[in-house]
């Protein structure tokens, strides 16, 4: 089939399209994030939001037959505006399911019967990582529900993102000790990023 005239060509435009406004969405959503205090969650949207771009432009990069030429599509995009963050965090969940059950699998499919096998598994790839977003975005927006952010159940180890205390307890700090930065800068170590203590056994 004719590259320019197949539905995957659509399908890559609304992709980019989609990931662009999904950039866009965790950006604004981080930004709320800060301003409420919650660093922590302010860092899982912009992390997320960072992967959404490199989502686009892989998309992007085949579209390059077209170059200088106007792709017409149609597409319905989400509106996630809410003052409460766990509800933001329940809608980027929601969208990133839609992507992952639904519309890239379709995508994926659509391209591989129209002859594009490599953008077809790459639709299907992508698919999955959207699986993870989602699963990352329930388990803050779980946290925040249950008012379980900044407490456990059980003693558990506490980072501070900005200078990398550790403290351990059932609550993170109010304030850091070292740096002053407020609770909202604390992740349960299991969580922290690059904390090797947590990798023993991992094999690596």
């Amino acid at each position: 089939m004719d590259f320019r005239e197949s539905e995957t060509v659509k399908n890559l435009m609304r992709a980019f399209a989609g990931e662009s406004q999904a950039r866009n969405r965790y950006t604004m959503a981080a930004s709320q994030a800060k301003a409420n205090g919650l660093y922590v969650v302010e860092t899982v949207f912009t992390f997320t939001a960072d992967q959404e771009k490199e989502h686009a432009k892989l998309f992007y990069r085949h579209l390059k037959d077209m170059a200088g030429e106007t792709i017409a599509i149609d597409g319905g995009y989400p509106v996630d505006i809410d003052p409460e963050m766990a509800k933001l965090l329940r809608m980027a969940q929601h969208n990133e399911l839609e992507e992952y059950g639904d519309v890239y699998k379709n995508f994926g499919d659509t391209a591989k019967q129209e002859g594009f096998e490599v953008i077809g598994n790459l639709f299907h790839n992508i698919a999955e990582i959207e699986k993870t977003h989602a699963d990352r975005f329930e388990h803050f927006a779980r946290l925040l529900e249950n008012g379980q952010l900044f407490v456990s159940e059980q003693e558990t180890g506490w980072m501070c993102l900005n200078c990398g205390y550790i403290y351990n307890g059932k609550e993170a700090p109010k304030v850091c000790p070292v740096c002053q930065h407020p609770q909202g800068y604390f992740i349960r170590q299991v969580m922290a990023p690059f904390d090797f203590s947590q990798m023993k056994g991992c094999g690596c």
